[in-house]
């Protein structure tokens, strides 16, 4: 579906996306002559702030590129070699028949290089679609990056022409379509969204989290922005408006929760009519005893899911950090989700950034909801995940959260290997089963430095 002179443009624009524009003039425009290292070259030497361990990142990242037909197309998820690789060997890659078999199935994310055996050497992409995955589980938050990646790409290189080809507005066409459909939310593809929702959570996800609900939006608001007026876009772009709109109501008033709020909640009586307060039938009785010593005077944030009877009141990194850059929240709430952070920075950040939920489940709790899934573990930290706090950061005009957090980090995650994760209430342990030389630990580094 996608030309390979068109690919190249693909590679070349995706790898530039973090990189400040004055660094893109230096790498060039000719993409026919791409290096995975002049980019390295680019940001270094644009970089005013280079040290040691930025080096080291930048190496252990280059190392991890996985080349197919002479190009690089996506990473290897780690280079630990002392670890089994279960599905860490592969990576998601964009190329020719990747596009081919994407249209095919939406929901798969990952397409190994295989070497034919000698003496014909042949590479070729061998598509998975969840069928390698834990629990057979294959994750529908790959469409909404896809399209936010696809944005992000347009704005960095102002350049158009791969958002408007045709290939790409049907694939962004195909993906909302199946996001827009009646019943979506209870299809069997809704089951976990990779590496955000997994955390203390059972794969097989009930209600509506807030990590789906940001980057659903996320996803609308960038597709707004790329779709062609042209035979059934029209259509699709009024289906976008109508969700978007009613959305933004919804997050904004039924998922938001400050000092306020809580006192509101915590005096909920039942009602029956359609002027209800309580319209989601919350008993106060319900709500745990820990959000009342969490809830500080000053900050808010997005709860984790709203359903009848039964909301999930912790905090949830990725969607508060998505809902901020995505603007779902007011300019108001965005300033209280970073005072949250700074008034409970023991709780949500600790020694090693960052919590990706916050409390975790315990004890037996834990062990019904998830299964007792020993990649689930309770108290995870994941090193990826600290870009999103230096962009919501950056975007709020708090970036002194960002480097504080940063230089916490900086302290022992080189010295540890780089590992996928850490355990423990305060983040101190490298996780049981945490691959070292992880991609988006580095990666993670690596853009919230930048």
């Amino acid at each position: 579906m996608v030309r390979v002179h068109s690919y190249e443009k693909i590679v070349d624009n995706a790898s530039v996306t973090h990189i400040p524009l004055k660094s893109c003039a230096s790498i060039g425009s000719n993409f026919e002559n791409f290096e995975p290292n002049s980019i390295y070259s680019a940001i270094k030497l644009n970089n005013t702030e280079n040290n040691a361990m930025m080096e080291e990142a930048w190496e252990a990242l280059l190392k991890s590129y996985v080349y197919y037909k002479g190009l690089p197309v996506g990473t290897l998820a780690a280079m630990d070699p002392t670890a089994e690789a279960l599905n860490y060997n592969q990576r998601l890659s964009l190329s020719n028949e990747t596009s081919q078999c994407w249209w095919r199935s939406r929901d798969s994310k990952e397409f190994p290089v295989k070497n034919s055996p000698p003496p014909r050497l042949r590479e070729t992409l061998v598509a998975d679609f969840g069928g390698s995955a834990i629990g057979r589980v294959a994750p529908v938050d790959s469409g909404f990056w896809w399209i936010i990646l696809l944005r992000s790409c347009t704005k960095c290189t102002h350049n158009h022409t791969l958002s408007e080809m045709p290939e790409v507005q049907r694939g962004m066409k195909l993906i909302l379509n199946l996001f827009l459909s009646d019943g979506f939310d209870t299809f069997p593809t809704h089951l976990c969204a990779d590496g955000c929702s997994m955390i203390d959570r059972r794969m097989g996800i009930y209600g509506y989290p807030i990590e789906i609900q940001a980057l659903f939006y996320f996803a609308l608001r960038c597709s707004r922005e790329m779709l062609k007026p042209e035979r059934d876009g029209k259509e699709l772009i009024k289906r976008i408006d109508k969700r978007i709109t009613a959305l933004n109501y919804h997050i904004r008033n039924y998922y938001w929760l400050d000092f306020t709020k809580l006192n509101n909640i915590y005096r909920y009586k039942t009602e029956y009519s359609h002027t209800a307060v309580n319209k989601f039938n919350v008993i106060p009785e319900s709500i745990p005893d820990w959000v009342f010593d969490f809830m500080p005077l000053r900050g808010g944030y997005l709860i984790g899911n709203v359903s009848p009877a039964r909301m999930d009141f912790r905090w949830f990194l990725v969607g508060n950090c998505i809902a901020i850059l995505s603007s779902l929240v007011t300019p108001a709430q965005a300033t209280s989700i970073m005072d949250l952070i700074e008034e409970r920075w023991e709780d949500l950040i600790g020694e090693m950034p960052l919590k990706i939920v916050y409390p975790a489940l315990e004890g037996h709790v834990w062990r019904t909801v998830t299964g007792f899934d020993p990649k689930n573990t309770r108290w995870s930290y994941h090193n990826a995940l600290i870009w999103l706090l230096a962009a919501a950061c950056i975007k709020t005009g708090r970036p002194q959260i960002a480097k504080r957090a940063i230089e916490l980090m900086e302290q022992r995650l080189s010295k540890d290997g780089w590992p996928e994760y850490y355990d423990g209430k305060a983040g101190s342990y490298v996780g049981k089963q945490a691959r070292k030389y992880q991609t988006w630990s580095i990666t993670g580094y690596l853009v919230a430095k930048l």
